[in-house]
């Protein structure tokens, strides 16, 4: 993904008058509250449906741009009403970050369902936090959406005798989704969009920290929570647990290399900078193409026989396609009035970049909220001293506010369903098994009870 923001000052542009925003809120509503309906949610249940509410608040969105004669505070703006200024918001919202977002989710998310690990071990409180801890550290390496498509059908088909499940899925979107991909750019979009504007490569390593106390005291609760539930469960099925035992093993493994391949094109193929020790610049989507094409080696080198073992199929992917669309069209206007009004929000220290970027990466995209503090944080930040890093000719930011906009972005991401992408497609995987997940709002009652005391703590303990 890439973004570029306007040169010029918040102060030369028009800045959206805040009742513009209600297209987005009213998505996000929509997502959280219609499953709930009676005579809605079998309709809801369609992604066709998804598209139909997304593209009707989107289009609202696009009907104040034209009428407002002036495009979006990004790249060039246009004082032209009409058909120019929404192609303006188009080409940034669609081509500039949903293409590149989608195209990445979806990569990872077929290559990575090509990997199937068969086997049916204990559903114990122990076993279960084990493959909690490596998604954990998995997720810094192919990426949160792959290490989840990877992992959650393998958590799934242990616990499948169990009646007590909800809790798990959600400490899995928690760990394995969000926070464990922390430690490297491979990690989590917004580390990615970090990496592509300067940070180095191997900066992230400094919030293992943070990492460790998070994923630890994570793993600690889930093991103390399941260890009091599971004598909870029917002598039935524990009985049907311990008999029907498969040891772990896997097949599909050529697709590691097609995931290996994904994060290298990601991390070399960025249009706005040379591929590393040449002075070649890649074509405008070259990156993406690169992408398709390696998807498409994974479903020519992988058995159909095997996805269909591993119950593969497109539909978590395409319920976050056409939800995403409308958020990444409504957005525009919530970005907007941030990157113009961001500095009057008085953030200057690390914990509150932290708890800004957090706040707003619950309910925003964790990716592009992340460029907007980031950006931020560079005009609160000298030339040259101790505790700079150098964006490689794109500014300076300080380390300390990097490191509050960073871990915002990443652990805050797993606030709601909407926060990050793989957080719909684990839950919709889930769903598909069987396992009924709680609604958007039940969902934030966990990260409540769960997350933000963590979330506190940690600012407490480490950020200054």
């Amino acid at each position: 993904m890439v973004l570029a923001f306007a040169a010029e000052p918040a102060s030369s542009a028009i800045v959206p008058a805040l009742f513009w925003v209600w297209p987005f809120v009213g998505l996000l509503l929509a997502i959280a509250i219609l499953p709930l309906l009676r005579g809605v949610e079998r309709w809801w249940h369609h992604n066709s449906s998804k598209l139909l509410v997304a593209a009707v608040l989107g289009t609202v969105t696009l009907g104040y741009y034209w009428l407002r004669g002036y495009g979006v505070a990004h790249g060039e703006a246009t004082t032209e009403p009409g058909l120019p200024t929404v192609l303006q918001v188009l080409h940034h919202a669609l081509l500039d970050e949903y293409l590149p977002f989608i195209l990445l989710l979806f990569s990872l998310y077929v290559i990575a369902g090509g990997i199937l690990v068969r086997g049916d071990i204990l559903a114990t409180p122990l076993n279960n936090t084990i493959i909690l801890a490596i998604g954990s550290v998995l997720a810094s390496l192919i990426g949160t959406t792959g290490a989840s498509m990877v992992l959650i059908r393998l958590l799934l088909k242990t616990n499948s005798e169990r009646r007590h499940v909800v809790h798990t899925v959600v400490f899995f979107i928690f760990l394995v989704s969000n926070i464990g991909g922390t430690l490297l750019p491979t990690g989590d979009p917004p580390l990615f969009l970090g990496y592509l504007r300067g940070v180095p490569f191997l900066w992230t390593l400094v919030l293992w920290r943070e990492w460790a106390l998070l994923c630890g005291a994570l793993l600690v609760i889930y093991f103390i929570w399941d260890s009091i539930v599971y004598p909870h469960e029917t002598i039935r099925a524990i009985r049907e647990d311990q008999t029907r035992i498969e040891p772990i093993h896997a097949a599909g493994l050529l697709n590691i290399l097609w995931l290996v391949l994904v994060v290298v094109a990601v991390a070399v193929l960025d249009p706005n900078k040379p591929i590393p020790f040449t002075q070649i610049h890649p074509w405008p989507f070259s990156r993406e193409g690169v992408l398709l094409g390696l998807t498409g080696l994974s479903l020519a080198t992988t058995t159909r026989g095997l996805r269909k073992e591993n119950q593969f199929n497109y539909g978590a992917i395409l319920e976050v396609a056409c939800l995403f669309v409308g958020i990444f069209v409504t957005m525009q206007v919530p970005l907007e009035i941030l990157h113009a009004r961001g500095a009057e929000l008085n953030v200057t220290k690390p914990a509150q970049f932290f708890w800004a970027t957090g706040g707003l990466s619950s309910f925003l995209d964790n990716a592009p909220t992340y460029v907007v503090f980031l950006e931020l944080a560079k005009t609160l930040t000298p030339e040259g001293g101790p505790g700079i890093i150098a964006l490689l000719g794109d500014g300076y930011v300080r380390e300390n506010l990097l490191i509050g906009v960073s871990l915002g972005a990443v652990f805050m991401g797993a606030n709601t369903y909407i926060g990050n992408g793989p957080n719909f497609m684990v839950k919709t995987i889930a769903e598909q098994s069987g396992v009924k997940m709680p609604s958007f709002f039940g969902y934030m009652g966990y990260a409540c009870v769960i997350l933000l005391p963590l979330f506190a703590l940690m600012t407490w303990w480490i950020l200054p």
